[in-house]
This record gives C-alpha cells, sequence and structure tokens, in this order.
C-alpha cells in the first residue's frame, strides 16, 4: 500500500486516523485528562518552572490527546491509505494570493469579533487579570506560548483532526465546520474567548476545507495571536478591554464595517480555488470510538 508522503515527523504520526463521532468524544476526554495534568503541573512544579509555567502546563494539556490519536493511527495503519493532515490546494487561485486572503480576513476578523464582544455582559476582574498575564509577561515565553504553541496544537486538534477526521467520514462540511469551531471555543473555556473563537474557528475551518492546508490555518492562527499579543502592549491598551475603549466611535464603526467588507472580499477570492475531491475518499474501518 502506497505510504502518503509530506508533512513534517510529527504530524505524519496522526494520518491515518479519522476521528468521526466517538473519536471526537475520546478526544474531548483525553483533553480533560490533559487539564488534570496541566493543573498538577501548576500547583507542584509552578515554582521550580517560573515564567515558563504557562508553556509548561499549555503543552502538557494536549499530550494525552496526542498520544490517544498517535495511537490510533498505528493502529490503523496497516488497513487505511492515509491521509495527510495538510495537503495544500490553492490552484487556480495560487499560493501567495490565497495565503495573502487568509491572513488579511484573520487581522480583519479581529476587530469584527472585538465588535461582537461588546454584546456580552462585563468579563470578571479575575479572569481579565489572568488573561493580561498571558500577554503581558516575559515576552518571549508569551510570544512561544500564546503565538507558537498554540497555533501548532489547537490546529492539529481543531482542524487536523476534527475537521480533518468529519470530513474524511463524509460529514457535511455545512456541519463538520462548526463542530470543529465548537472544540476551538471549548477549548478555551470562557464565553468572552469562546464567542471570537468560534467565528474565527468557522473562518478557519472553511479555509481548511477549501484548501486541505494546516499549514495555512497555523499561519492565520499566529497572525491573529501575535495581533493580539502586540495590541496589549500598546500604550492605552494594558485597561482596556476592547479596541472600542481606545478608538472614537467615529473612528471604530468605519473600521468594524471596512473589516467585515475585507473579509466577504477575502472569502469570495478563496471560494474561488477548486475543491479537491480527498475529502470523504478513504477506507472505511468500523470501530466503536473511530
Amino acid at each position: 500500500m502506497p505510504k502518503p508522503r509530506g508533512n513534517f515527523g510529527l504530524l505524519r504520526n496522526f494520518r491515518y486516523y479519522y476521528p468521526s463521532w466517538g473519536g471526537l468524544l475520546m478526544l474531548l476526554l483525553t483533553l480533560l485528562a490533559g487539564v488534570v495534568i496541566a493543573f498538577a503541573i501548576q500547583y507542584y512544579l509552578a515554582e521550580w518552572l517560573g515564567a515558563y509555567t504557562m508553556l509548561v502546563t499549555y503543552v502538557a494539556l494536549f499530550i494525552p490527546a496526542m498520544c490517544y490519536a498517535s495511537s490510533r493511527s498505528g493502529q490503523y495503519e496497516m488497513v487505511l491509505s492515509g491521509y495527510k493532515l495538510s495537503s495544500c490546494h490553492f490552484r487556480p487561485v495560487g499560493v501567495l494570493l490565497s495565503v495573502f486572503a487568509a491572513l488579511l480576513a484573520t487581522v480583519a476578523a479581529g476587530f469584527v469579533v472585538d465588535a461582537m464582544t461588546l454584546l456580552l455582559p462585563p468579563m470578571p476582574e479575575w479572569l481579565q487579570k489572568a488573561l493580561e498575564q498571558m500577554v503581558t509577561g516575559n515576552f518571549l515565553v508569551n510570544f512561544l506560548c500564546v503565538c507558537v504553541a498554540a497555533p501548532f496544537f489547537e490546529e492539529w486538534l481543531c482542524r487536523g483532526m476534527v475537521l480533518r477526521g468529519l470530513l474524511c467520514n463524509e460529514v457535511s462540511p455545512k456541519i463538520a465546520i462548526p463542530v470543529s469551531a465548537l472544540f476551538f471555543a471549548l477549548i478555551h473555556m470562557n464565553p468572552w474567548q469562546a464567542v471570537p473563537a468560534f467565528v474565527i474557528g468557522c473562518l478557519m475551518g472553511w479555509v481548511y476545507y477549501r484548501t486541505g492546508s494546516l499549514y495555512l490555518t497555523m499561519g492565520m492562527h499566529f497572525i491573529n495571536n501575535l495581533t493580539a499579543l502586540l495590541a496589549s502592549r500598546l500604550p492605552g491598551m494594558d485597561s482596556a478591554s476592547s479596541w472600542a475603549d481606545v478608538m472614537p466611535t467615529g473612528v471604530y464603526v468605519p473600521v468594524v464595517v471596512l473589516s467585515a467588507t475585507l473579509i466577504a472580499a477575502c472569502i469570495w477570492i478563496l471560494s474561488k480555488i477548486r475543491l479537491h475531491n480527498a475529502w470523504g475518499n478513504v477506507d472505511k474501518v468500523h470501530s466503536l470510538f473511530r
């Protein structure tokens, strides 16, 4: 049986596992196990790890899920043809224009979801302080956690495993994309991050569906988080909960409207990418937890 090529070593460990609904439940359960491990690290090793506690606990959160998925992939390796987590398709739009449109839409989406958060009740003070620690502490540690670890692990889970798994099991993209975005929202564990995460997750899920490129969604995730990290360090943003707190209304509203227009234009460009026929064309192995 020919082996699919491509993807760097770690991603190759998961290409034979396409989790369907039962598999998604198992991924959620293993994530809960990761939460327990992360809290244990936070409680017992925080003093020793110091500034790197947040980074280590974040990585530990995903270890059980990755071990489970890798094990399942190994079980199916001899009976499934395998489908890469990142299988890039950009014709006829082209790589450069596709990447530019996806990244521009991501930056624009940041302003749109910022406006959506204004509809939520005020964030509790304890949560606001906790989130501020993620972007206002040691810049290198924050960058590694928010801009490197988060795009890799969260895209591996939400697009590479959840969305790819559902699409390969012939679930309609109209269902699969929101479900993967819901996963993305749930792992943020609070509505003030979950609502924006769901919206941006739908955008990234749609881009993944059109292009098959996990590397592109990782790039979108990187740009989104880097923008937030840099914005948090701008003068006056330390006490602001939204761009509306630092922009005059006469500027903020046009920026949001322009951002929504840019998103629509970028989606139109990306919709010209010819859909590849790989989704759903995989061998089937019946399993209770697949």
